[in-house]
C-alpha cells in the first residue's frame, strides 16, 4: 500500500511538472519600455487633471471680497450655502489651487481654505476687487474692526 501512494505520488507530480512546461512554453507578453510607461502614466495624470478642471473660474486676486457658494448635504438633502469674505491667500496651481477666506462671524475671525476645482465650490463669484501690495494678507489676522479693511480697486 505504502508502494502505490508513491507511485501515485510520482504520477501527480510528474503530471504537474508537464502542466507548468505547457504554461512556461507560451510567448511571453511583450513589455513596454520603461521610459513610455512614465510617458504614458504622465499622460494620463495630465487628462484625468484635464478632465476635472473647472473651465469657467473668474479671475482671483489676494484682497479680493468673494463669495464662494459651498455645497453642503444635510442627510438626503444638498443646498448650496454663501461664505462671503476677503482672500487673504492664494496657493498652488492648476487642479490644487487654493484661496484661504477669511470673514468676521459673530466678532470672531474665521478663515476656510477652498480647492477651487473642487466639486463641493458651487459658484465663485468677486464682489469687489482690492487693493493690496501683499502676496499674503495674514497681517488682517491681528487687526480689529475698522482696520480690517481693504481699499478697493477699480482698474480691474
Amino acid at each position: 500500500m505504502a508502494k502505490e501512494s508513491k507511485n501515485d505520488i510520482k504520477d501527480a507530480i510528474s503530471n504537474q511538472d508537464d502542466s507548468v512546461e505547457n504554461i512556461t512554453t507560451e510567448e511571453p507578453k511583450k513589455e513596454v519600455p520603461v521610459k513610455n510607461k512614465k510617458e504614458v502614466s504622465i499622460n494620463l495624470i495630465e487628462e484625468f487633471e484635464a478632465a476635472q478642471t473647472k473651465k469657467e473660474l473668474p479671475s482671483i486676486y489676494v484682497g479680493d471680497t468673494v463669495k464662494v457658494g459651498v455645497k453642503i448635504t444635510e442627510g438626503n438633502k444638498e443646498r448650496v450655502q454663501p461664505y462671503e469674505g476677503v482672500v487673504i491667500a492664494k496657493r498652488h496651481g492648476g487642479l490644487n489651487q487654493t484661496i484661504t477666506v477669511r470673514r468676521i462671524f459673530q466678532g470672531i475671525g474665521v478663515e476656510r481654505i477652498f480647492m477651487l476645482h473642487s466639486p463641493q465650490v458651487a459658484s465663485l463669484k468677486v464682489e469687489r476687487r482690492g487693493k493690496v501690495r501683499r502676496a499674503k494678507l495674514f497681517y488682517l489676522r491681528d487687526r480689529v474692526g475698522k482696520a480690517t479693511r481693504v481699499k478697493q480697486r477699480f482698474d480691474r
